[in-house]
């Protein structure tokens, strides 16, 4: 029998009570030291074997521990929940295994609509006992529905955007339509709050939230260009841990409520990050006005393209002193960032310094490039970020841009007329050489010419990224 070890506000606590928070705490201590690992590509999977542990802690725990009413987890349910948690642990072991680094960005926001749907389902299930209590437990089972929801909406039309499958609806009246559904949920989930009729008859009102949350975070989500997705994606991650911890004041659980608010904290400050980056304001994703529109403002006669030959390339860089090689979503396409890193392990044993210039919101997602590099074994140490590189572009040799298109685009710096106006980018053009590997003329994420092809410094090597950088390194070699 469970020892009573004295009282708490009036109620005893037992020895396995006293055990479960412990564990609780050891949980979250080890969310942040994994947070922490996180950090360094060098340290990240210890990282994320760190946090999992302590998952893994807090969920052996609960199933052993945790009582209700004096009454354990019958043997029954014990049974299903592990079931739930093979069942998912295979499908999530498959899915990591098999996709695709270009397929990463998808993966994460399909993980950002199941914790958002998973609160979401939370919420629903236990606002009739909420409805019984306080005004603080209707006010965090309210705010972990609308959350929840939001999240779990927007982060599969995020997917949708980001696999081709979802097109984008950039219409003016789209901002006003948001703002109206913004006003209604708040207003629907302050009469829940407020109002003194019982759970019974505020059913309604219940579903009637849902409902226009789901919506709302679909239309949140339907303006929004493909070039600013990696602001969405963290905002919906911090969506996601926003709407985890309200689950875990729901249920009264310290671990559910410190992760949460970790994984909140992180998505905000790297949603604020990515705003920065992208010059645009926290405001404009919130209503949906953020990234629409414009895009053929900046198609206009440009001149004339020049091409490079492979031998001229070769030689170009082989007596190069400093080459800076900047990547985008085309180098994860090709899949060539193990070749790009024989290419600058090649170019190092010239004496030449090469390092990779990373822009904020390169790729799909935050830190994309990152990852990516990482995955090639590149050294933290060579991927330097834009302040910190655009200052010495004016000395590099040459640039090379992999992939890259809206964030070397100068168009950002002096075409009013242009979507990416006043985005801060690599300043590719101040090198004294520039070579942009591309598979053809086509455009970005937003749309519109990059004014750089067009420059009279560039060299234009057309062809799939991966082979043209294999045949260079052949060319290099020979020389």
């Amino acid at each position: 029998m469970d020892k009573v070890l004295g009282t708490f506000n009036g109620m005893p606590y037992t020895v396995g009570e006293s055990i479960l928070e412990l564990s609780y705490l050891i949980a979250a201590l080890l969310f942040v030291y994994g947070l922490k690992l996180l950090s360094h590509p060098e340290t990240a999977r210890r990282g994320n074997l760190w946090a999992a542990g302590g998952m893994g802690l807090a969920m052996i725990t609960t199933l052993l521990l945790h009582k209700a009413n004096g009454e354990g987890i019958s043997l029954t349910n014990i049974w299903i929940i592990l079931a739930a948690i093979g069942v998912g642990a295979a499908i999530g072991w498959m899915v990591a295994r098999k996709v695709k680094m270009t397929a990463m960005p998808q993966l994460v926001s399909i993980y950002n609509a199941t914790g958002g749907g998973a609160s979401m389902l939370v919420a629903l299930l236990e606002y009739p006992a909420a409805a019984a209590g306080d005004v603080g437990s209707i006010l965090v089972t309210v705010l972990g529905l609308i959350i929840g929801a939001i999240a779990f909406s927007g982060s599969l039309i995020a997917f949708g955007k980001l696999d081709g499958r979802v097109g984008d609806i950039m219409k003016p009246f789209m901002t006003y339509l948001n703002l109206v559904l913004l006003v209604a949920t708040i207003a629907l989930g302050i009469f829940i709050i407020v109002s003194p009729n019982p759970p019974t008859e505020m059913l309604w009102a219940i579903y009637a939230l849902t409902a226009i949350s789901l919506v709302y975070g679909v239309m949140f989500v339907m303006p929004i260009g493909g070039a600013d997705m990696p602001v969405v994606i963290s905002l919906l991650n911090s969506f996601t841990g926003i709407a985890a911890a309200m689950a875990g004041f729901i249920y009264g659980n310290q671990a559910m409520i410190l992760g949460g608010i970790f994984v909140g904290a992180a998505g905000m400050i790297l949603t604020i990050l990515m705003c920065k980056a992208m010059n645009r304001s926290l405001i404009n994703v919130i209503i949906g006005a953020f990234g629409g529109g414009g895009a053929a403002a900046a198609d206009r006669e440009q001149g004339n393209i020049k091409e490079i030959s492979l031998s001229d390339a070769a030689v170009l860089m082989s007596y190069s002193r400093k080459i800076v090689v900047i990547p985008g979503y085309g180098l994860a396409v090709a899949q060539a960032q193990h070749i790009a890193h024989e290419l600058d392990n090649l170019l190092e044993g010239k004496g030449v310094e090469v390092k990779y210039a990373i822009h904020p919101v390169a790729g799909r997602m935050p830190g994309h490039m990152n990852v990516l590099l990482a995955e090639a074994d590149v050294p933290y140490e060579k991927l330097v970020e834009m302040d910190d590189i655009n200052p010495d572009m004016p000395n590099v040799d040459v640039a090379i841009v992999v992939g890259a298109n809206d964030v070397v685009n100068p168009a950002a710096y002096d075409d009013p007329s242009s979507p990416i106006y006043g985005m801060p980018i690599i300043n590719a053009h101040e090198a004294k050489n520039i070579i942009i590997m591309k598979r053809g003329m086509g455009k970005g994420y937003a749309g519109i010419e990059n004014e750089l092809f067009f420059n009279d410094k560039t060299r234009m090597l057309f062809g799939d990224a991966k082979n043209s950088i294999t045949k260079l390194v052949n060319e290099i070699k020979n020389m």
